[in-house]
């Protein structure tokens, strides 16, 4: 989530140097690689996330988001779409938690209402 804000602040030129961004977190190999894994994926298949949480908000825009929120969802809605090894329910739990963690009071409810309309939407969908 936070490789993910960064990307949104710095731009895809800090795809480059996100080694470097996961050595300074001070983590083991496995969780570096899943991360890394985790944010190259998202970034990659940022305009499917976008429109998905597009069109699970009610009258918000993108822009309008909070970059915290906003890369919280992103995360969330990759691992949802995309990866299937990660059971819905703890991706969006992991989210609520980042949310409550990182960002205001209300943003946990936000993040969580919005992912369930994206995991009714990604569940009619075909698999990847």
């Amino acid at each position: 989530m936070q490789a993910l804000y960064q990307l949104d602040i710095q731009g895809p030129d800090l795809l480059e140097r996100l080694d470097e961004f996961y050595i300074e977190q001070d983590c083991d190999d496995f969780v570096r690689k899943l991360a890394s894994d985790w944010t190259k994926g998202t970034w990659e298949n940022l305009a499917q996330c976008d429109e998905l949480i597009v069109a699970s908000t009610i009258k918000w825009q993108l822009s309008r988001l909070s970059l915290v929120d906003k890369s919280i969802l992103r995360l969330a809605v990759y691992q949802l779409k995309f990866c299937p090894d990660i059971p819905p329910k703890v991706a969006i739990n992991e989210a609520i938690e980042l949310a409550k963690k990182f960002s205001t009071t209300q943003s946990s409810a936000f993040v969580n209402g919005v992912l369930d309309a994206v995991l009714k939407k990604v569940s009619k969908m075909p698999k990847v």
